[in-house]
C-alpha cells in the first residue's frame, strides 16, 4: 500500500477529502498530516478521522532535521501540500525528489508566487476580469508555484462573480479532481 503524508496550514478540507478518498481504496493511505499552525482546524479533522497529526514550528521545519527525519522514517510515496503556506525547503525536496506536489487555486502560471494563496488569488482573478480560473496540481520545486504542471481543471468566471463565488468553484474542482490525480500519480509511480 502506498503511503501519503499531507501538509496543511488551515481548515483541512482538502486533507479530509484525501483521507476519505483513500480510506475507500486499498491502493494508498494518508498515514499522517503535518501542520505549521497549532490552531489549524485540520487538527480537529484528523482527530475525528483518527489520522495522526503533528504540529511543528519554523525551526523544526527549516533549521533542525526534525521534520526531515520524521519524513524519512515514514517513507512516504508522495507528500501532498494541501493548503500549506510555507515554502518547502530544498533539503526536503532533494530527499523526496519528484515526490512533493501541491494544489494551487488558479491556473498557473497566472496568479502564482509568494503571497498568492486563498482569497488573495480569487480577488486578483476577479480584479483582472478573468473569464476563467481553476486549479493547478504541480510538482513542488525551490520556487513558489513554478514546478512542472501535472493537471489543470478549469471553471468559468462570470462578470458577476465575487471572489467568494470563484472560491466556491475552485473548492468544487479541488474536491473532484485532487484525490483522483493523487491516485493516478501513485498508480503510475
Amino acid at each position: 500500500m502506498k503511503r501519503i503524508v499531507v501538509f496543511a496550514s488551515g481548515s483541512g478540507s482538502n486533507a479530509e477529502n484525501l483521507i476519505s478518498y483513500f480510506n475507500q481504496t486499498s491502493s494508498a493511505k494518508v498515514v499522517m498530516v503535518l501542520t505549521n499552525n497549532p490552531k489549524a482546524k485540520v487538527i480537529d479533522r484528523c482527530n475525528r478521522l483518527k489520522i495522526p497529526c503533528l504540529s511543528f514550528n519554523r525551526s523544526s521545519f527549516y533549521d533542525q532535521n526534525t521534520i526531515k527525519s520524521l519524513l524519512i522514517s515514514e517513507q512516504p510515496d508522495l507528500i501532498v501540500l494541501a493548503g500549506f503556506l510555507w515554502k518547502f525547503p530544498e533539503s526536503l525536496l532533494e530527499v523526496f525528489n519528484n515526490k512533493v506536489i501541491n494544489v494551487h487555486p488558479a491556473l498557473l502560471p497566472k496568479f502564482g508566487g509568494k503571497g498568492m494563496y486563498g482569497s488573495h488569488v480569487h480577488e486578483a482573478v476577479v480584479a483582472n476580469k478573468e473569464t476563467e480560473s481553476g486549479i493547478t496540481i504541480h510538482y513542488v520545486n525551490e520556487n513558489y508555484d513554478e514546478g512542472a504542471i501535472i493537471f489543470q481543471g478549469k471553471c468559468d468566471v462570470l462578470p458577476t462573480d465575487s471572489p467568494s463565488d470563484v472560491a466556491s468553484k475552485i473548492h468544487e474542482l479541488e474536491m473532484e479532481h485532487f484525490p483522483k490525480v493523487v491516485n493516478k500519480l501513485l498508480s503510475n509511480g
